[in-house]
């Protein structure tokens, strides 16, 4: 891509997606097997192996398996057939429940990644690392890079991550993080550290997982191929202002002064631990719109809906976002974007939000169950569990076809009157009304816009 400027050619209608990470790469996939022509930016020059356990539940796989990408994410995945949840000082089993009714296949993000990647690049659609994105054209619709180059499509989707800059041009200004009031140690680590630690060996040997819960703490364990990696991640309160970052080194003392009189299989694992991350949990509220005012700009995953780790299905909302769009895409027919983008937002809202809360829901009953119970008193394991089993039976595009005259026709009605009705919030307010009253914060949406270069291929 050597030219200063690249417009579509032929008869294929071109998408433009900023961000390849799990969500942008799926999107890549969703939008390939519905005939589209693919351009991937990535502002990253090379990926590293970040991050530590995520889950691909059924409701992703189903999508992943059509798009050719099934087979690896199993044999990357934890093999254990239930999870444990126990309590936080002796380590009693509180309840078990099967692994693939609380997150589906548990494994390394970055191998995860990299499998995603992979099949990607066996499609034939290239991932352009080092291109950052400087401006945005919502009309054309186009991009500039910080290069000078700009490059133009039917439609740009914005997959840039939590940190989204595609987000601040849909919502017409930047949108601070805001501290959830909790914050995650995470270590991910080769299993042989703890070969010698007698407490640890009956969560070493074999794929497992353990969620050891607490007032206002818990501990998620998950040990993978049989015990080559093992990794933990301890969620607690903190109101502690930092920039959210998975690059903060976090304080091995802190985090053993926190679990010192917890049950010692786990505090022995984690005395054992050299180093740790230090990951604040930042929350953002639901936003009006995914769609910008052209309709040509989306946004798709954690730009959009960023979810707890304890809803465990971040990864797999994104991708039936991408099933989703590409889907409506095809069935708007060319010409149809806004259409296409506007039914996409409306299709996809009620079910991620309730993904959300879902995380929000489990983190507050581990959190507090144990409470209020007294000296002999037992809890019902259901309490205790994750309520995911719903969200895997879905079939996104099945959905969306079931749906979309339906919702087509109400966004078509819309869009004629040019009263778009808002995700949240009430109807009458105007878009930049409904994002002031969540974030109390208005930028100009101009000073993202500047004039593009007349460039010739």
């Amino acid at each position: 891509m050597s030219a200063s400027s690249v417009t579509p050619t032929g008869p294929r209608r071109r998408v433009i997606i900023v961000g390849a990470g799990l969500g942008g790469l799926a999107c890549a996939m969703a939008m390939h097997y519905q005939g589209f022509e693919v351009l991937i930016f990535e502002k990253i020059k090379q990926f590293l192996r970040l991050g530590d356990s995520l889950g691909l539940g059924d409701n992703a796989l189903k999508l992943l398996r059509r798009w050719g990408l099934y087979d690896q994410l199993v044999a990357i995945g934890n093999k254990s057939p239930n999870m444990n949840i126990r309590r936080w000082n002796d380590g009693k089993i509180l309840a078990v429940q099967p692994l693939m009714d609380m997150a589906g296949f548990i494994g390394h993000r970055g191998d995860y990644h990299t499998a995603f990647i992979e099949r990607v690049e066996e499609l034939g659609i290239k991932i352009n690392m080092g291109h950052e994105v400087e401006s945005f054209d919502e009309e054309a619709p186009s991009i500039t890079l910080t290069d000078g180059r700009t490059f133009f499509g039917d439609i740009i989707i914005g997959a840039d991550g939590i940190k989204s800059k595609t987000r601040e041009l849909v919502l017409g200004f930047s949108d601070a993080p805001r501290s959830s009031g909790y914050a995650c140690y995470r270590a991910y680590f080769k299993g042989d550290c703890l070969a010698n630690v007698p407490e640890c060996q009956p969560i070493l040997n074999h794929d497992c997982l353990n969620i050891w819960i607490g007032p206002d703490m818990h501990l998620v364990q998950n040990t993978l191929r049989d015990g080559e990696e093992f990794n933990w991640i301890l969620t607690h309160r903190d109101t502690e202002d930092i920039t959210e970052s998975w690059f903060q080194p976090g304080d091995m003392s802190d985090v053993r002064n926190l679990v010192k009189d917890w049950d010692p299989m786990i505090v022995s694992a984690v005395s054992a631990t050299s180093s740790c991350l230090d990951w604040k949990i930042c929350y953002r509220a639901p936003i009006p719109t995914w769609v910008s005012k052209s309709g040509k700009i989306a946004l798709l995953g954690d730009s959009c809906h960023p979810h707890l780790p304890t809803s465990a299905q971040g990864a797999s909302q994104a991708t039936e976002d991408a099933a989703v769009l590409a889907l409506c895409l095809t069935l708007a027919g060319p010409g149809n974007v806004p259409l296409a983008t506007h039914v996409y937002e409306k299709l996809r809202f009620d079910r991620v939000r309730q993904s959300q809360l879902s995380g929000e829901d489990v983190r507050n009953r581990w959190h507090n169950s144990l409470k209020s119970l007294t000296d002999g008193m037992e809890i019902d394991p259901d309490e205790l569990k994750i309520k995911n089993r719903w969200l895997y039976s879905f079939d996104a595009e099945e959905d969306t076809r079931r749906r979309w005259d339906e919702i087509s026709a109400r966004v078509k009605e819309e869009l004629a009157s040019g009263n778009l009705t808002p995700l949240f919030g009430d109807e009458g307010p105007s878009r930049e009304l409904l994002a002031r009253d969540a974030y109390g914060k208005i930028k100009d949406t101009q000073s993202n816009k500047v004039p593009l270069p007349t460039l010739t291929v």
